[in-house]
C-alpha cells in the first residue's frame, strides 16, 4: 500500500502521507493477526511510533481506518485489472496477465485478504456497500475476459469460474504460512499463477 503524492508536495505533506501509509500497512498486519476487536488505538499508534490519540489526525476512527484499508485494496484491484485489459488484447494472454496481477496482490497483501475475510462486517454501511460495488466491477472484468476465452459457456458458468479462481488464489498465500517450511513468495506466486490459469482455462 503506497500513498501517492503530487510532485509539489511539501516535506510536511510527505511525512504525513508516509505516516498515513504506514498506519494502513500496520493496521492491516495487526487486524490480520488479532482481529479488529483485538487491536486498540494504542496498538495502532505504537506500531508507527505515535500515541493512540494521534491516530485521529489521520483517521476519524478505528472503523474508518479499517474502511480505508479495504477500500484502497478494492479500488487498486479494479484499476489494475482495467489496466491489464486495456494493454492486452489476446484473450488467453489477457487472462494470464489478470491472474498474475491478482496473484501479486494476494502474495503481497495476504494480510488484507485475511482482514477482508474476517472483518468486512465491521465496516460502516457506506464503506461496506462501496467495497462490494468495487468488487462486483472487478469480478465483471474477469467474467468479460473469461467470456472471450470460453465463448460457448453460459454466464453462470463464467461467474462460478471467476469466483473459484479468486478462492484458489486468495486462500493460499496466508494458509501456506502454516507449513513447516514456507516457500519463498516467488515460488508461491509461480505455483498459484499456473494452477489458477490452468483451472480457469479448463473445459
Amino acid at each position: 500500500m503506497t500513498t501517492r503524492l503530487p510532485d509539489a508536495a511539501t516535506p510536511r505533506d510527505r511525512a504525513k502521507a508516509e505516516r498515513h501509509g504506514a498506519l494502513l500497512r500496520e493496521a492491516a498486519r495487526l487486524f490480520a493477526a488479532h482481529g479488529f476487536d483485538g487491536v486498540s488505538l494504542e496498538d495502532l499508534g505504537a506500531a508507527v511510533g505515535i500515541t493512540g490519540p494521534a491516530v485521529y489526525r489521520h483517521f476519524s476512527s478505528k472503523r474508518a481506518l479499517l474502511g480505508a484499508i479495504l477500500l484502497r485494496a478494492s479500488g487498486d484491484l479494479l484499476s489494475g485489472g482495467r489496466r491489464v485489459i486495456a494493454q492486452v488484447t489476446e484473450p488467453r494472454q489477457c487472462l494470464r496477465e489478470l491472474v498474475d496481477f491478482h496473484v501479486d496482490f494476494a502474495v503481497t497483501d495476504a494480510d488484507v485478504i485475511r482482514v477482508h475475510d474476517r472483518d468486512l462486517a465491521r465496516l460502516s454501511d457506506a464503506d461496506r456497500h462501496e467495497v462490494r460495488r468495487l468488487q462486483r466491477e472487478y469480478v465483471d472484468l474477469w467474467i468479460g475476459v473469461l467470456e472471450r476465452v470460453h465463448p460457448d459457456r453460459a454466464a453462470t458458468d463464467l461467474r462460478v469460474r471467476a469466483h473459484a479462481g479468486f478462492g484458489l488464489i486468495n486462500s493460499t498465500p496466508y494458509s501456506v504460512r502454516a507449513l513447516r517450511d514456507v516457500p519463498p513468495d516467488a515460488v508461491v506466486h509461480h505455483i498459484l499463477s499456473d494452477m489458477a490459469f490452468a483451472a480457469l482455462c479448463a473445459h
